[in-house]
């Protein structure tokens, strides 16, 4: 049956080049995009799933659904389909898009003698404000036994890990007052903040290797002769484990307190973006889409990379055995969020992936249906990382 899910992928492919294409040529930003969420929907009805669009209270988040209407597992697909601005899809979710309503649909052809259900959701603004996080405390992950979703790379490797982020923002206010003639009159807000700069830069020798803390001055003051009454810090503070995150971010916060208690500045403490969960690649059904790569004829699968960016797809791993591994474009040199990369997504080599990766999506979720002891595997071990 496996030979039949890909014989029915090989009919689609061209219409699934196209909406890649589109969706590479009509760039829109996070929660924009209404285009791609018309093209990938649209296919998805065309063959007979049923679609929701506006979940989660997100004008660009879908749900489609295809039942068998026999018992078995719910397997979910992920789609992302934002741009990055001035560059377009640098990030290639033209292709994670696209390989998600393909591998949905070409194991929908086979679903009803199977059972079980498939499940695809369209999570807008990765690059933002991640709306799996909302998919996921909203409860869209209910019900489901495993989430996949495939992200175009130079070159091809297995699921990994992602850090753990929190965004923290740091509002100072402190009191104007001429620089010159009474700067005794001052709180110079642009203090404080530069004193927890140089705080987090002290605490950089004492936090774990894998950690990462990032930011700007975001707001600095208006004039030089100005005491800055208004100053703002922007971070991103990432780590391999929400426990250890939240350690480090407790202490950065209180370096920032104390930078309010050196200066008279007051201080308001906030989250300026969504906080991402590390991701939890989940071994068993990891070595199960690898597999069906090399039964498709990918041999150079590389072992996951060190990972030290983040991901709302961390979120979704917390609450669903999920894997998120990546699809080699042949541009190993190529950075990526750049346009020479959005380029190679729709190239020749951009194209075979693209069904490559849906084939082996699909081919994996054929395997978590038909094997029950597969599944149970999963689960305990899903159970066992968390």
């Amino acid at each position: 049956m496996k030979e039949t899910i890909l014989k029915e992928l090989e009919k689609m492919k061209e219409e699934l080049w196209n909406i890649s294409e589109y969706i590479y040529k009509n760039p829109e930003l996070g929660n924009r995009e209404f285009k791609a969420v018309e093209k990938l929907t649209d296919f998805l009805r065309n063959n007979s799933f049923k679609v929701e669009i506006g979940i989660v209270n997100k004008p660009t988040a879908f749900k489609a659904s295809y039942k068998s209407g026999k018992e078995g597992p719910n397997i979910a697909f992920i789609c992302e389909y934002d741009a990055l601005p001035q560059i377009g899809h640098g990030c290639g979710h033209n292709m994670i898009g696209t390989m998600g309503v393909g591998a949905a649909v070409a194991l929908s052809k086979v679903l009803n003698c199977l059972g079980g259900q498939i499940t695809v959701l369209g999570t807008p603004a990765e690059e933002t404000d991640g709306a799996k996080v909302d998919l996921v405390d909203k409860g869209e992950f209910d019900g489901i036994d495993v989430a996949m979703m495939v992200h175009p790379e130079g070159s091809t490797y297995e699921s990994g890990s992602s850090l753990a982020m929190d965004a923290i923002q740091f509002d100072f206010t402190g009191k104007a007052s001429h620089a010159a003639s009474s700067p005794e009159e001052g709180i110079n807000a642009l203090d404080a903040v530069i004193l927890t700069f140089n705080g987090i830069n002290a605490l950089r020798q004492h936090v774990p290797s894998d950690t990462r803390i990032h930011g700007i001055i975001k707001e600095g003051g208006v004039a030089a002769n100005i005491v800055p009454d208004k100053a703002i810090a922007q971070f991103y503070v990432r780590s391999s484990t929400r426990k250890k995150l939240d350690l480090i971010v407790e202490k950065i916060k209180n370096i920032a307190k104390g930078a309010e208690l050196m200066t008279g500045a007051s201080l308001e403490i906030s989250n300026y973006e969504i906080s991402y969960d590390n991701m939890n690649t989940n071994g068993i059904l990891s070595e199960a889409f690898a597999e069906n790569l090399r039964y498709i004829g990918v041999k150079d699968i590389l072992p996951a990379k060190a990972e030290y960016g983040s991901a709302d797809m961390g979120n979704v791993s917390k609450v669903v055995p999920a894997i998120h591994p990546y699809i080699g474009i042949g541009c190993p040199n190529v950075a990526g969020h750049t346009k020479e990369f959005a380029y190679n997504t729709v190239t020749e080599n951009g194209r075979e992936a693209l069904i490559q990766g849906a084939a082996a999506m699909a081919l994996t979720g054929y395997d978590v249906i038909i094997d029950n002891k597969l599944l149970k595997q999963i689960k305990e071990e899903f159970i066992r990382v968390q």
